[in-house]
């Protein structure tokens, strides 16, 4: 796994880079927020769907609710970058949307974008 570091005035986003899963499980999301937070001093992160387990999108394994509950306890912000448009489920797509009306969360299709919504969250 590689991070670098994307400032734009105070605002810092740690950018996960690797060619495998990053995040497997709820203690895998716990270890790489305390990790980017220490090394990096940072609370906004971007990383990419396909290091994070396939079970993260399928709602009701709520792999998907117990990491974000967790991100946002810490005030730790994230944005997903992938192609979202294959998945079918209505609730899945519904909580993309919800999330990117927010302030925590963001599903974006490419790195400029997940950027800017990351810079631009406070």
């Amino acid at each position: 796994m590689k991070m670098t570091v994307d400032q734009q005035g105070e605002s810092r986003v740690a950018i996960i880079e690797s060619d495998e899963i990053v995040i497997a499980n709820v203690q895998d999301a716990l270890d790489l927020m305390a990790t980017v937070s220490y090394h990096e001093d940072c609370y906004k992160m971007l990383i990419r769907k396909s290091n994070i387990n396939e079970d993260f999108f399928e709602l009701k394994t709520k792999l998907a609710g117990d990491i974000l509950q967790k991100y946002t306890n810490y005030k730790v912000k994230l944005a997903i970058v992938g192609d979202f448009e294959s998945y079918d489920s209505k609730s899945l797509k519904d909580f993309i949307y919800e999330s990117n009306n927010g302030k925590q969360v963001f599903f974006a299709k490419d790195i400029p974008s997940a950027l800017q919504a990351l810079h631009q969250a406070e």
